[in-house]
């Protein structure tokens, strides 16, 4: 993560503001904004927030971002998001990662899945402009904090960078291909972004196949690229990445793009043919006067519609990261865009 601010130091920077349905009574929002964009009108517990991710879950959409103790927001709608108690999925750093990285403080870039009757909820921990990093699970049988058997169970260690590796063990995804066996992404900076298969038991990687498999990498200096995040969509996998750079506030450089692939390893290639491998990518989100550096995004797929989830910088705030959420709609040729469809 190479680069000015670590999440923790802008997170910390920011301006804060503060601010039980059955999951078949959860409005959606599936109607475009205006007619040329797809932005949905957020609320509440929007601020402060970098690295979302959500996930619909039994009574409502949960999202986990990056902070201390990994925070959590909760919504009916994907409109009005606020804090439910407890607000964090952990009280401090788990010990053994504070061991293995000494002078981390805080929890990076979660991702959260569904699988094996289980909520896995993979993290980062690291430090600022280091791939001495770890990427560590926790599960648990529920995301409502009301039910019986709310306990996060933190499973330790998945896999990490000692910092002899060309690559860097955060900003992990999970995807579950078409036969239901997990794969991990992740990966920044170093040699770009990478994918290890995980065993379906352990949530841990598997011991059939140990291949890293190479999935992005730029030929531009410094290779900035991160926060992969891959779907499922009719006959192809779509890997999403956040090229640039953020954590710059106004000034940070951050977007989306996209490429695909028939096989969840690769290679995937941007709308234009271009492998990821060689600099690819299709451009998804671009930044507006207002809102700077729109990047490390997630894709929340539900019955309705799909959504692009990402941070931007508010720079009527002073640049404070703040949660952005766009509808996605898939053009003529199975392209995702961000607004309405190429007719």
């Amino acid at each position: 993560m190479q680069t000015d601010l670590s999440r923790r130091q802008f997170l910390q920077s920011a301006v804060l503001f503060t601010v039980g349905l059955g999951a078949q009574m959860l409005k959606i929002p599936v109607n475009l904004q205006g007619g040329t964009t797809s932005e949905l009108e957020l609320r509440g517990a929007i601020r402060d927030v970098h690295d979302p991710v959500i996930i619909q879950a039994e009574d409502a959409f949960y999202l986990f971002c990056t902070g201390d103790g990994i925070p959590i927001r909760k919504s009916t709608d994907l409109l009005i998001w606020s804090r439910p108690f407890p607000p964090l999925v952990f009280a401090e750093l788990p010990a053994w990662a504070s061991e293995r990285i000494p002078g981390a403080t805080n929890i990076w870039a979660p991702d959260i899945s569904y699988y094996n009757g289980k909520y896995h909820l993979y993290y980062s921990v690291s430090t600022f402009g280091s791939n001495r990093s770890v990427i560590g699970l926790a599960t648990n049988t529920t995301l409502n904090f009301q039910a019986g058997g709310y306990q996060w169970v933190d499973e330790g260690l998945v896999i990490e960078s000692t910092g002899v590796e060309n690559y860097n063990c955060i900003d992990p995804n999970i995807i579950l291909d078409a036969d239901g066996i997990p794969w991990l992404a992740f990966g920044s900076f170093w040699s770009g972004l990478k994918m290890r298969r995980l065993d379906y038991e352990t949530g841990k990687p598997s011991s059939e196949d140990e291949t890293l498999y190479d999935l992005v990498t730029r030929p531009v200096r410094d290779n900035p690229v991160e926060a992969p995040f891959i779907i499922r969509r009719g006959d192809f996998y779509y890997l999403f990445a956040s090229y640039d750079f953020c954590c710059r506030g106004v000034e940070s450089t951050y977007y989306v793009v996209v490429g695909r692939s028939e096989t969840i390893t690769g290679p995937y290639v941007d709308r234009d043919g271009v492998s990821m491998l060689q600099g690819g990518g299709t451009q998804i989100t671009f930044p507006t006067n207002r809102w700077r550096g729109p990047g490390h995004c997630a894709v929340l797929q539900t019955d309705d519609a799909d959504y692009i989830v990402y941070h931007a910088y508010d720079a009527q705030m002073g640049g404070t990261p703040t949660l952005r959420i766009d509808q996605l709609t898939w053009d003529a040729d199975g392209w995702p865009l961000i607004g309405v469809p190429v007719p």
